[in-house]
């Protein structure tokens, strides 16, 4: 019998535990024909999310926990999930249920009939998002899509089918700094999207703010192109032709009507804003050698305290 293995990364999911095992269960029930691993990694939760994992472990032999020494991350608990799953198939969700369970049958239907790697859900809508994140998210994508060598398709979400081939294809790839969706897109293969409209979160509060998105947003530029660094090489040339030409035109106003050089307002700003440019670029710059360093370091990405994975 063909297994499936569903990654449910969680982080303070007290509430929305028992929630999504019930909808996780109600799709176990129809989808008879295969046999099913849930392998939920508490990302060191500061609620009851272990106790009820442990609980919900005792009740279903089905599931497998495993718990961090400490918070690492989504992108730590993805890859601890991809790194133990068991199955044929792999599957990441969210415990909230903006990743409806019910979605999977439609996705292994899908992967089965078309013969395909990777079906994966894009959301339709964000209900629960503000008008100026709706906004710097689609120019995020834009962004990144811009820049980087590596498709990206808008509105992706982790929740994605994938076959046991695609998941030994992503965990070859060893680094540090992971972006796990521009890892899934890096690898290929055979890809269809589903689109679909995402609920709100059934339970608990979001994790991700502005702070966070912007940092992580961060994270998937410079893990998947260096044109920001190419960028600022131009920048640099075409500053210095400016400053080229502005000499001349001085030098000639100068010889021609005998106009002193003046205006030290104007040449106060031109300084600031050329300094400004500077070390925003620095800053580009920086960034890519922190990621160096962190690479170099090669401490482990998670800690594991306990699991009742054998």
């Amino acid at each position: 019998m063909k297994k499936i293995g569903v990654i449910i990364p969680c982080y303070n999911e007290e509430e929305s535990l028992p929630l999504y095992y019930n909808e996780m269960k109600k799709v176990m029930e129809q989808m008879t024909n295969l046999d099913f691993e849930l392998l939920f990694i508490n990302d060191g939760s500061k609620d009851k999310t272990l106790a009820i994992l442990k609980s919900l472990a005792k009740e279903d032999k089905r599931i497998r926990y495993i718990s961090f020494s400490r918070n690492f991350g989504k992108e730590a608990a993805i890859l601890a999930g991809l790194e133990n799953i068991s199955g044929d198939y792999i599957t990441l969700m969210d415990a909230d249920l903006q990743d409806p369970p019910s979605k999977l049958i439609e996705m292994y239907d899908l992967l089965i009939k078309e013969d395909l790697d990777i079906v994966g859900l894009k959301s339709n809508n964000h209900k629960n998002y503000g008008f100026i994140r709706k906004i710097l998210t689609a120019c995020y994508y834009k962004i990144i899509g811009t820049l980087s060598s590596t498709p990206m398709a808008p509105n992706e979400r982790d929740y994605r089918l994938m076959t046991r081939q695609v998941i030994d294809a992503i965990l070859s790839l060893t680094e540090y700094n992971r972006y796990s969706k521009g890892l899934f897109n890096f690898v290929g293969f055979d890809t269809k999207w589903i689109t679909y409209d995402a609920p709100d979160r059934i339970a608990g509060n979001t994790k991700w703010n502005f702070r966070k998105l912007f940092t992580y947003g961060i994270d998937g530029i410079v893990g998947f192109s260096t044109r920001p660094l190419v960028l600022s090489s131009f920048v640099g040339i075409l500053f210095c032709f400016i400053a080229f030409l502005m000499i001349l035109f001085i030098i000639f106003k100068t010889i021609v009507w005998g106009d002193p050089v003046g205006g030290w307002p104007s040449l106060a700003c031109i300084i600031i804003f050329v300094s400004g440019v500077q070390l925003f670029f620095l800053g580009v710059i920086g960034e890519y050698l922190s990621k160096i360093y962190l690479e170099t370091k090669k401490r482990p990405i998670y800690i594991i305290k306990e699991t009742n994975k054998k």
